[in-house]
């Protein structure tokens, strides 16, 4: 098969918003009026991104999904899409259920595929993602304010649980291994709440790296601080948090509590493990009940987690309020 066949047979679609599709030198598009573009590009590489175990038809979810969720933290509805795909070797099973995924999510967000490149080279895809947000409404990371509330959607940590599986470092329960599995592998894009949250949020970002470090670049962009509270967050751990095992059978020596991995580990997990897809936010205090009621038509759970301060530099603090010195560093592709 042909990079022309594999194309028209796996990734041609009729257009709706672009009056070209697929199959021309560029693609055509046009927000409606009063409207800007957001545009986002994330690649995922195999073995840095995702393991060649994935399924392709999770795999087609998550290529998407990452890029929906940059739009859910900007507040965009998304349009359409690129895809740009290497591939060592053409494999029609992988590419149909690659292609299944990738338009199962798709067609659940009405965002279209309007172009791309394909090529020949290890396992590689770039998909750039398109949306719209009224002028001047969308969420920056940049308009955080000291006594805003730090939010945060959904759970956290799940992913990097069934990482630390995969490398052998952790044992859970087969159901609950498939439950954090499918958050690593299989996130949902936090989009309904993104657009929701307009207007009520001052600054937001999606985790993806883990939250200290996309929290710290809201600190950044703002300049200011803030104290997160790690129980709270630690809590938000949607799977075997109490169950799971250390592969080396060592566990907390806190004898009150289930085996399983420490509390440090627990906290790191939740704080900066990563691949969450979540939303972080802040908000002023005054619109607590208007962020409940975002978080309720998004049909998303959504935490306060901690506050904004006018001191620069990120507090992390205990149940008793003691901070802590552990540090939780997120991912860095080249740390």
């Amino acid at each position: 098969m042909g990079e022309f066949d594999l194309i028209a047979r796996y990734f041609t679609r009729p257009a709706r918003r672009s009056p070209l599709g697929v199959g021309d030198d560029c693609a055509l598009l046009a927000p409606a009026a009063g409207m800007q573009l957001a545009v986002s590009c994330d690649m995922l590489v195999e073995g840095r991104h995702f393991l060649s175990t994935v399924s392709p038809e999770r795999l087609g979810h998550k290529a998407l999904a990452v890029n929906l969720s940059d739009l859910a933290a900007c507040g965009a509805k998304p349009l359409a899409f690129t895809l740009a795909l290497a591939l060592p070797a053409v494999q029609e099973d992988w590419l149909a259920g690659f292609a299944r995924g990738l338009f199962a999510l798709a067609d659940r967000h009405d965002c279209e595929l309007v172009g791309g490149d394909t090529t020949r080279g290890p396992l590689n895809i770039c998909i750039t993602v398109f949306g719209e947000v009224p002028a001047g409404a969308a969420l920056l990371r940049s308009g955080a304010r000291a006594s805003d509330d730090v939010w945060v959607s959904g759970s956290l940590g799940d992913a990097r649980l069934a990482l630390e599986v995969f490398r052998g470092g952790l044992s859970l329960p087969a159901d609950q291994f498939e439950r954090a599995r499918a958050r690593m592998e299989q996130p949902e894009p936090r989009v309904a709440l993104g657009q929701a949250l307009r207007g009520i949020a001052s600054a937001a970002a999606d985790v993806s790296d883990g939250l200290t470090g996309d929290l710290g670049h809201i600190l950044t962009a703002s300049g200011v601080g803030a104290t997160l509270d790690a129980d709270r967050v630690t809590a938000l751990m949607g799977v075997g948090a109490a169950s799971a095992e250390p592969a080396d059978g060592s566990g907390d020596p806190d004898a009150s509590r289930p085996p399983g991995p420490s509390r440090d580990f627990r906290r790191a997990c939740a704080l900066s493990g990563g691949d969450d897809y979540e939303l972080v936010f802040t908000a002023p205090p005054e619109a607590r009940d208007a962020v409940i009621e975002a978080g309720r038509r998004a049909s998303t759970e959504v935490t306060r987690i901690g506050r904004i301060d006018a001191e620069s530099g990120l507090r992390v603090l205990d149940a008793e309020g003691s901070l802590l010195d552990q540090r939780f560093g997120s991912f860095d592709h080249f740390a």
